[in-house]
């Protein structure tokens, strides 16, 4: 491995900079993926043409100067092999044809076997890795057992989760049935990317922030523990937006690392996690709209917060937003790579 910095971070070894990745960092925000998504016709067509996902994955590693890739999917790509319908309106969020609306479909949910419902994304993998040619480690991911229900039974985003809060409250072991269906699938999925080439994987639990306090540990977190526990060939980070208020039962988790987003301490953070953990995170991705010398000092003052300890990869707090300019995505990955350097 030519850089394998971020890998020696998630352990929390020492490193001579700290390393950088970021989340949707292969996006709408760069011409080259809009050219190549228009060559696909669709983002659906893009994300089942491995060759393609291969190609928008290392765009942004041929553009900027990061530590890590990550294989180029989608997190409801499990939901869609359960035979839900997934599509992609022209400027919409993702649906399902067919949510999660009836017990009876909810009892009918299976597994899939991910060699074969999922054999693109494991192929995509395989390409992206061979074409990485060892530059830097690979990250795949998946949606957790609770995002992923969220639009399994949503049909598709929403403002409120409101029929999967109504599930919650009105027949929760219905709601703990698609959970434990998920945890098995998400399970499979990461292990099969491990498989074909993953060097690290991240759960993203989008909404699981969403939840009142009391339901986060039942309905989210109880199942990326057993996605955690199942996983454990290579380093695993848990993301969960909006988690600032479970961070201690987050870093208990299992998990080798734990994502932060922008509404959290660093310095609390690092208190809370004693160095059992590595910590990912956490700029305001609105801060790159500012110009690239605010975005020089935001990038100082995260990593000034997150302190000299090893254990440290810069992120921001969610991901790279749509019409976010390049030169300020170029400032931060330089600035950290520079700052970082300084205080090592």
């Amino acid at each position: 491995m030519k850089n394998d910095t971020f890998l020696r971070a998630l352990a929390r070894q020492p490193t001579a900079y700290t390393p950088v990745w970021l989340m949707r960092q292969a996006g709408r925000y760069l011409p080259e993926y809009k050219a190549t998504r228009a060559r696909a016709g669709s983002f659906l067509g893009l994300a089942k043409t491995p060759e393609l996902c291969a190609q928008v994955a290392l765009q942004p590693i041929e553009r900027f100067d990061l530590d890590a890739a990550i294989v180029f999917s989608d997190i409801l790509t499990i939901p869609d092999a359960m035979g839900l319908g997934l599509s992609f309106g022209e400027g919409e969020g993702p649906r399902f044809e067919r949510p999660l609306r009836d017990e009876a479909s909810i009892r009918a949910l299976s597994v899939p076997d991910p060699t074969v419902e999922l054999r693109y994304v494991l192929d995509a993998v395989r390409v992206t890795r061979e074409a990485l040619a060892d530059r830097v480690p690979l990250i795949g991911f998946s949606g957790s057992p609770f995002t992923l229900a969220c639009y399994m039974i949503e049909g598709g985003g929403s403002d409120d989760w409101r029929n999967v809060k109504a599930l919650l409250h009105s027949r929760p072991e219905l709601l703990h049935r698609v959970l434990e269906v998920n945890a098995r699938a998400v399970s499979d999925y990461l292990n099969a990317q491990i498989d074909a080439g993953a060097q690290a994987v991240m759960l993203f639990d989008t909404w699981g922030g969403t939840l009142a306090y009391n339901d986060y540990e039942p309905f989210s977190l109880a199942y990326s523990k057993k996605v955690l526990g199942a996983v454990s060939r290579v380093p695993r980070i848990l993301f969960t937006k909006g988690g600032n208020p479970w961070l201690a039962q987050m870093m208990a988790s299992g998990a080798d690392a734990i994502g932060l987003d922008w509404t959290s301490d660093p310095r609390h953070a690092r208190k809370l996690a004693g160095g059992r953990v590595a910590l990912q995170g956490n700029l305001d991705p609105a801060a790159l709209f500012g110009p690239p010398e605010r975005v020089r000092e935001a990038a100082r003052r995260v990593i000034d917060a997150f302190g000299r300890a090893p254990g440290h990869v810069f992120n921001l707090g969610h991901g790279v937003l749509q019409g976010t300019p390049i030169d300020s995505v170029a400032a931060l990955v330089d600035e950290v790579r520079t700052y970082s350097r300084t205080r090592a």
